[in-house]
């Protein structure tokens, strides 16, 4: 039997969000030690409640905006509220989650030897003007709107830390995670899946903004969880680069409108409300980098995700 002290030793920021739970749960079916860092402003204790009981697992209530010392050989930095509704509550402090708690996870990297790896966004590429989106492309954000709290935070965070690997040596990672969905999602958190299958749960109008044109690409959490550890234990680089990590089937919201009406059996309609303030018209990932690169790609179609996305939510509504 392996002895505990040889287990590798990972921390995630954030581990107790939506997508922190499951990378934690599937960490420790690898084997890992694992500890979950979080302020639990997104995050929930019940989305790690399953894990408490397995003596690998740890939770320290912590902000990363604040330095912390631990012993650890790898970091997956996710901390930073992720949804509309949640970033723009307190958009200073979003801000400073992504630049001052990446480089407190930088700094506690550097200390320990640890690979880390930055959880970035879809929304470093803005409203883009590529189409679909390559990691050469450098974007089309607005730095002063409403979004730019977290869009121009995940880009700081970014040149960080390229900055740290030029300049100090880290071993850093950068994936760029376009739209995810699958259960432990808030259901208030005003994504779009989310919202989508809560209205049509409720019987509500499912509301679509804009004229329901606009696009998106949806990746179902299991496979983006698959991803990350790709990434963050794939050889090291020279010259590293950000990974778009999504799935590039793409849907407007109307389809996606009705394709959970349709799948919920719901009496729900569709409300169209005005388009929000700097709300991107297209979003796709181009993959082809990760996937010759790593050798990812997501396996799991957007219907499939939604049927179990779906069950998730009957259980909580």
């Amino acid at each position: 039997m392996k002895n505990y002290f040889q287990k590798n030793r990972v921390l995630v920021t954030g581990g107790a969000g939506f997508l922190g739970s499951h990378l934690c749960e599937r960490l420790l079916e690898r084997g890992s030690v694992v500890i979950c860092l979080d302020n639990f402003f997104t995050g929930s204790r019940a989305n790690v409640a399953h894990l408490m009981q397995n003596p690998d697992f740890e939770v320290i209530r912590h902000d990363v905006v604040d330095p912390i010392r631990l012993e650890v050989d790898q970091i997956y930095n996710l901390a930073c509220p992720a949804s509309p509704v949640h970033y723009q509550h307190d958009p200073i402090k979003t801000l400073q989650t992504s630049v001052w708690g990446g480089l407190n996870m930088l700094e506690l990297a550097l200390q320990n030897g640890a690979r880390i790896l930055q959880a970035s966004t879809s929304e470093v590429y803005g409203d883009p003007s590529v189409h679909p989106q390559p990691e050469s492309y450098w974007g089309y954000v607005n730095p002063i709107g409403l979004r730019s709290c977290y869009d121009e935070g995940k880009r700081c965070a970014e040149t960080l830390f390229f900055d740290y690997h030029r300049r100090k040596g880290a071993d850093i990672r950068i994936v760029r995670i376009f739209n995810t969905y699958g259960p432990r999602m808030h259901p208030n958190d005003g994504r779009v899946v989310s919202n989508f299958i809560v209205q049509a749960l409720r019987g509500q109008d499912l509301t679509v903004f804009g004229d329901g044109t606009q696009t998106r690409s949806f990746c179902y959490v299991d496979d983006l969880i698959g991803a990350m550890i790709a990434v963050m234990n794939h050889e090291r680089q020279e010259e590293p680069e950000p990974f778009n990590i999504g799935n590039p089937e793409e849907h407007t919201m109307l389809d996606l409108a009705e394709m959970v009406i349709k799948l919920t059996k719901s009496s729900s309609r569709i409300s169209f409300l005005p388009l929000p303030s700097d709300d991107p018209r297209q979003r796709r990932p181009d993959i082809s980098a990760v996937g010759t690169k790593v050798g990812w790609k997501p396996v799991v179609d957007v219907e499939s995700g939604l049927r179990r996305s779906i069950e998730y939510f009957r259980t909580i509504i």
